[in-house]
Parts: structure tokens; C-alpha cells; sequence
């Protein structure tokens, strides 16, 4: 940062407080009602107090504005004329995904806030690298043997520490929080996967590890960054290394460090061999040729941050809401039944109740409630939503999912008047011999696992593990709630990946609804 544009950025900040007293006394405003939900918006500071009061619920709060606009996008203005506009429109997002994909970027402003973190690996990179990236990573994603490779160490995370932790509190009756849990499981899951490591998150003991706890700060501290109502205020701290930046650097440096030793671990490894004999994701770069440290410390981070909390948020919102919901419950117990002399592969892809139960899950809590992409040129929006260039375009499927309708064709109805009900059945339909028929939506309708060009490379490994885990846990037992109050509503947080607050803590009773 130059000196003078410092001294510029100190004397606004100086003023601004003065600025914002005298604004803030000629509107002391009421809460929004149902009516007038749109945030008020000022000169120099734009919506600023209404982006900083609703911090904490921003998800929530942009969904309820998207709501109220008749084409479910809207143009939020902060702080010195800069602009964001969020959208829950099919036809924009089809637009931002497919139809202009080129203009539609992640963008410096993505990349500055991430690039601490995640350096150049995939999710953070455009263009030429980012197009090579993703041919080097589809091809080592479409392999049998890597898909082969996933499912054995799903399986022996699940049959070795999963099953024998839940069984242990199923006969001390204890509570587990079943996200923390989740959370273990993928991370030890997505590190043997990426990594060749088992940094053995899961024991039963539940250690704390180094490198995953500062994982853990690096995502949360790199995410406040996106969401600061001022965004420069985190440059400023990084600047002078103090605060939140200063335990980002700290968190970031460990996090780093750890991946380069097991990368350069790998390479001496496999430099005494004449053939490939592990099969993690960084082997097979490695042995593809791409050696260089950097790219491979920076890919397979972006691989563990896809894997490490995007699993584990979807299946602990998918238990909470079984719970709430029993007849889907035993609908899903009886296709487990019915699949359970499958060999494990055949299983779990022939379980199509289960998988619509999943997207229902995740159609209502996404792991990703928002993503964003910024206009390298001017453009308008299907929707005839005018695009300046460098504006930050950010489309919700958190929002989507809880759509009833758009009052704007070529979509007069998205979800229905049902659009709150968790129900796997809007997700199926029924064949000539009556068995259930999993039918997909439109993916810039329900756009989970992104659409378009950059549509998630391991969707299909996801679902493979999500349902792994719901076969191997609801065949052997029955999650509880461990709460006092039956009409618990747990709060969804939005960081990078959504998260239940204070965690999900249950109960875990043995099922005697099969015979193992």
C-alpha cells in the first residue's frame, strides 16, 4: 500500500465516524417491515449501517431482500460508490454461469481476499490457469482407480472410527457434537484423499491437531475478510500485521508449511520408485509431471478446503432434519434395507430415496449459501439488471431454495407454496413398476455444486461419501437432538461454508431395525 494512498484512507476514516453520528441520529429507523425491506441507502456510505447490523445474519437478510424484488436480484451499495448485486434468478445465474461465463470470473477482488490461503489452486485462479488446472484435475478425477481409491478410505474412516466412536456413545450414553464429528470425518477423509496423510482427526480421544485447527482459523479469518461492511479495513490490519490479520498470517503460515513438507515427503518417495503405488490426488500430479512446490501445495488446499466442510455441513443439517421428519426417516430405512446385500458401490449408487433426500437437505441448507464472480466488462442481466464493469455479482442458492416464485417469466414458479416443507418426493417421480426415479433440476435452478464450466469436479464423490455415511450410521442406529426444547431451531452461519451454530449436539441410541 503507497503512502499517499494511506494518508488518504487514514483521513477518510478519520472523518467518516462524524459522518456516520450525524446520519445515524437523522434515522434512527425501525426495523423493516414485511412491506419495506429494502435497505436504506445514503450518500458516500450507501447501506452501510444496513449491512453492518445485519452481519451476523447476511444470508438471511439478503434472501428476505431478494424476496421482495419481482425479479429476485438487487443492487446493494456500499461504502464509496462500490456495488454488489445479488441474485436468486435462474436466467442470471444461467447467464453468470454458462451464457457469459467469460466476463463472469472470480476476479481480482475474489482472488486478493483468498490468495493469502489458497495461492494459485484451482478455486482461485482464472483464466489460462485456471483452465489448465481444471484439465489436470478432470482427468485424475474421471479415473476408476481414484474413485476405487475414495471408497476405501470412506469406508475405513467409517467402519474403523466413525461406527466404533458412535457406538461407544450409544453405551455411555453420551453427547456428541455431531458437526465436530462430521467435521473430523471429512477432514481425515479429504487429507488421506489429497494428501496420502492421516492427520487422525476422528480417534477417539478427539485430539486437537496443529494443522487442522489452523486450517480451521485460515478459513473462518480469510472469510470475515469477504464480509467486512468496509472491505479495506482488512488491508489496512495486514498492513500493520495486528488483530485478526495477525492470526490469519500465523494460522495461514502453519497451514502452508505442513502441506510443503508432506509435498516434498512425496516427491522423495516417489523419486525411489519406478511405478505409482499411491493413488492420493498429489501422487498422481506429482507423477504427472507437475512437480513444481508451489502448484501442488496450492491445489491439493483448494481440494481439502472443498472436501473438508462442505460434506460434513450438508449431512449435519440432512440428521437434524430426518430427526424432525420421521416418515422420511423410514422411507429412507426401508431403501437401505432393501440394498443391503449390494456390493458397497452398487449400494449406495442404487439409493435413490437417499440421494433426493440429500439434495432436499442442501436445496434448504447449502453448503455454499453464496458465490461470487465480477464483471470484467458492462453487461445487463437477463433480467435487464444493468452490470457495471467491476461489479462483484453474487448469486444465492441459500436464497433459491426457498423460492416460491419469480414474478418474471420464463419462471412464474420455482419450488411452489411447499417451498419450506423438507420433501424428498418433489425430487422423484415413479416408474411403470412403481419404484421410485430420482429427476434432477436445472442446475442454475438449484446451482449446490456451482453449473456451467466450473461445476464441482467431485460432486459425484460427494454423494458417494454422504451416502456412505447415512447407509453406515441409520443402519445401526438412530440420531437424537440432545436438546431440552422440541421446537429447537438451530442458526445458520455463512462462512465459506455453512455451519450450524454452537454445533449440533446428539444423542446416539442403537437401532434394532437391522441385524448386522
Amino acid at each position: 500500500m503507497s503512502i499517499q494512498l494511506l494518508t488518504v484512507t487514514i483521513i477518510f476514516f478519520l472523518t467518516l465516524p462524524f459522518l456516520l453520528l450525524i446520519i445515524n441520529k437523522n434515522s434512527k429507523s425501525k426495523k423493516p417491515s414485511a412491506s419495506n425491506v429494502l435497505p436504506k441507502r445514503y450518500p458516500i456510505i450507501g447501506s452501510y449501517f444496513a449491512v453492518k447490523s445485519n452481519l451476523s445474519n447476511r444470508v438471511q437478510w439478503i434472501t428476505q431482500i431478494l424476496h421482495n424484488c419481482p425479479t429476485a436480484t438487487y443492487t446493494l451499495h456500499h461504502v464509496l460508490g462500490y456495488r454488489q448485486i445479488f441474485t436468486a434468478n435462474p436466467e442470471n445465474v444461467r447467464h453468470i454461469l454458462k451464457t457469459r461465463f467469460s466476463n463472469y470470473p472470480k476476479g481480482s477482488f475474489f482472488t486478493s481476499v483468498f490468495f493469502d490461503f489458497l495461492g494459485n489452486g484451482i478455486f482461485n485462479v482464472d483464466g489460462e490457469s485456471w483452465k489448465f488446472e481444471r484439465q489436470v484435475s478432470s482427468h485424475e478425477f474421471n479415473t476408476k482407480s481414484l474413485r476405487k481409491f475414495v471408497e476405501t478410505i470412506v469406508d475405513t474412516e467409517l467402519h474403523d472410527r466413525l461406527i466404533p466412536m458412535l457406538s461407544g456413545a450409544a453405551s455411555d450414553k453420551t453427547v456428541l457434537d455431531l458437526q465436530d464429528v462430521l467435521q473430523r470425518f471429512a477432514f481425515d477423509n479429504v487429507c488421506k484423499i489429497a494428501f496420502g496423510h492421516d492427520p487422525a482427526c476422528l480417534l477417539p480421544s478427539l485430539p486437537q491437531t496443529e494443522f487442522a485447527d489452523a486450517f480451521e482459523v485460515a478459513t473462518q479469518l480469510s472469510s470475515e475478510r469477504f464480509r467486512a461492511p468496509i472491505l479495506i479495513f482488512w488491508k489496512i490490519k495486514r498492513f500493520f500485521n495486528v488483530g485478526s490479520e495477525k492470526c490469519l498470517k500465523i494460522a495461514i503460515s502453519r497451514v502452508r508449511d505442513f502441506a510443503k513438507k508432506i509435498v516434498r515427503e512425496k516427491k522423495q518417495e516417489l523419486a525411489g520408485k519406478s511405478s505409482l503405488e499411491s493413488v492420493d490426488l498429489l501422487s498422481r500430479f506429482l507423477n504427472s509431471g507437475h512437480s513444481d512446490e508451489d502448484f501442488a501445495t496450492d491445489i491439493v488446499i483448494s481440494f481439502i478446503l472443498s472436501g473438508r466442510d462442505t460434506t460434513s455441513a450438508a449431512l449435519t443439517w440432512f440428521f437434524w432434519l430426518i430427526n424432525k421428519h420421521p416418515e422420511v426417516e423410514n422411507e429412507i430405512l426401508k431403501e437401505i434395507k432393501e440394498k443391503s446385500d449390494m456390493p458397497v458401490y452398487e449400494e449406495v449408487k442404487d439409493m435413490v430415496y437417499v440421494h433426493a433426500s440429500l439434495c432436499e437437505s442442501m436445496r434448504l441448507y447449502p453448503p455454499v449459501p453464496t458465490d461470487g464472480k465480477l464483471a470484467i466488462e458492462d453487461d445487463v442481466l437477463p433480467d435487464g439488471t444493468v452490470v457495471k464493469k467491476g461489479t462483484l455479482v453474487t448469486y444465492a442458492p441459500y436464497a433459491m431454495g426457498r423460492m416460491e416464485k419469480i414474478c418474471w417469466d420464463p419462471y412464474p414458479t420455482i419450488w411452489g407454496s411447499d417451498w419450506s416443507m423438507f420433501k424428498p418426493e418433489r425430487w422423484l417421480e415413479r416408474d411403470e413398476a412403481g419404484k421410485w426415479r430420482f429427476v434432477g433440476r436445472d442446475p442454475y435452478t438449484y446451482p449446490v455444486f456451482q453449473a456451467g464450466p466450473r461445476i464441482c469436479l467431485g460432486k459425484e464423490m460427494a454423494f458417494l461419501q454422504m451416502k456412505r455415511v447415512v447407509a453406515g450410521i441409520l443402519r445401526r442406529f438412530k440420531v437424537v437432538p440432545a436438546t431440552e426444547d422440541d421446537g429447537f431451531q438451530p442458526v445458520f452461519l455463512a462462512y465459506l461454508t455453512a455451519k450450524m451454530k454452537g454445533g449440533f449436539p446428539i444423542k446416539v441410541e442403537r437401532s434394532s431395525r437391522f441385524m448386522d
